[in-house]
């Protein structure tokens, strides 16, 4: 698709007033860190003409996805191999407002050079500080809006874990004052405000396939119990906030401990699924002194790096093999499968519709329909390969490339509803 800039008088006229302090897109996988928003209706249709852009950066390579506040967008990359950047851009316009920069490249092992050496994890944003964790297991806090370095954390020189090998890939969860992360070989829980670490817990093993979690973790409410909820390289466990005392936890099966997939919970019931293995539904049951656990089902699925929707009940799901399928989740069905599309899928939802961006910088609009794979349109939307996740704020839709970033918004009714103030 051809989306070239209109030019400045037209983009000041089609801007909107400032969105609300709620408008944002603050963390990996969204507001609610579910892959799913709220909002105006997405557009019924999409094709090579429904989206204008509004701005286009280049950048240095990166795989983080961009974050949306009310009046900024952060991007990070990794410079000249040897320096990772964290960028704030005016919403608006693109225009770089502050640069923060710190050394942080490693190499990762030869057989994972194809995703190559750049920085991953997705930072998250509490309304004034911006954490952003770096490939040598670091975590920096940022002052949002000034781009000031409030703190650093090297964890693998205050645990002398050393780099992992693949990166420090997990993206940061913040939670009423607290940023929880893997790594160290660990969960940690550090304070927002002065970056101590609070607890520490389910310490692993060194070593290349054991170290250095891929997954992110979740907050969730299980069996009545507010947690964290993690999937370290060999295993899923609930962790009390206030302690990190392991609440409960169950191993999962996984090739070279490639557990990737953010835990997605439903009810009192977590999926998760690994590459060139299966996908589970593990369910919470409470007896005796403490909580069990119990495979309810597990089906031939093998999920890949894309963390699944829930839609009525389905689980929406991008596999290893570029398919995308529909799993039931009351009892493991898979209801249907379609046919290949890009290596990766970011998958953000709204109603019963989801759009993915896959790596070929294609994006798709699916009709989430558990009798069929549905469709509703495509189109290209990048120039470069797009491994970050996607963000998408009111009728916007930020794109993080390998080497650019872009904003772009949606043509036609929905623009005209959003200028208009409805």
């Amino acid at each position: 698709m051809s989306l070239r800039a209109p030019c400045r008088l037209v983009l000041l006229a089609l801007l909107p007033v400032l969105p609300a302090a709620a408008d944002t897109w603050s963390q990996w996988r969204g507001p609610a860190r579910d892959g799913r928003v709220e909002g105006a209706p997405w557009p019924a249709k999409l094709g090579d003409a429904s989206l204008e852009r509004l701005w286009r950066v280049p950048l240095g390579p990166g795989y983080s996805g961009p974050l949306v506040s009310r009046d900024l967008v952060f991007v990070t990359e990794t410079r000249d191999k040897r320096a990772e950047v964290v960028r704030a851009l005016d919403r608006r316009t693109g225009e770089q407002r502050w640069v923060h920069e710190w050394p942080g490249a490693i190499s990762v092992p030869f057989f994972a050079k194809s995703r190559g050496d750049w920085i991953r994890a997705t930072p998250a944003f509490d309304g004034e500080t911006l954490f952003v964790a770096g490939m040598r297991d670091v975590l920096v806090a940022l002052d949002a809006a000034s781009g000031r370095e409030r703190w650093r954390i090297d964890f693998a020189a205050r645990y002398d874990t050393g780099a992992p090998d693949f990166g420090l890939v997990c993206s940061p969860l913040v939670d009423e004052g607290a940023v929880y992360l893997q790594a160290a070989n660990s969960v940690v829980k550090v304070a927002a405000a002065d970056g101590q670490v609070l607890w520490r817990a389910l310490e692993g093993k060194s070593g290349m396939m054991t170290a250095g979690a891929f997954s992110s973790p979740v907050i969730a409410t299980l069996l009545g119990t507010r947690q964290l909820v993690v999937q370290t390289r060999e295993k899923l466990a609930g962790l009390e906030l206030a302690t990190g005392k392991v609440l409960w936890e169950h191993a999962v099966p996984s090739y070279r401990g490639m557990n990737i997939l953010t835990p997605t919970v439903a009810g009192d019931a977590i999926f998760t699924s690994s590459y060139q293995n299966k996908s589970w539904l593990y369910r919470l049951e409470a007896g005796g002194p403490g909580v069990t656990t119990r495979e309810a089902w597990s089906n031939n699925a093998q999920g890949y790096m894309s963390s699944p929707v829930i839609i009525a009940g389905h689980a929406y799901l991008h596999l290893g093999n570029g398919r995308f399928t529909c799993i039931r989740l009351a009892d493991g069905e898979r209801t249907w499968t379609s046919d290949p599309f890009g290596k990766y899928a970011s998958l953000v939802a709204q109603g019963d519709r989801i759009l993915a961006l896959d790596e070929r910088g294609v994006l798709l609009l699916i009709q989430a329909d558990p009798a069929a794979f549905r469709l509703v349109g495509q189109a290209k939307v990048a120039e470069e390969e797009t491994w970050a996740h996607l963000a998408i704020v009111g009728d916007e839709l930020v794109i993080r490339e390998l080497k650019a970033i872009s904003a772009l918004r949606w043509r036609g009714e929905t623009t005209a509803r959003v200028a208009a103030g409805q």
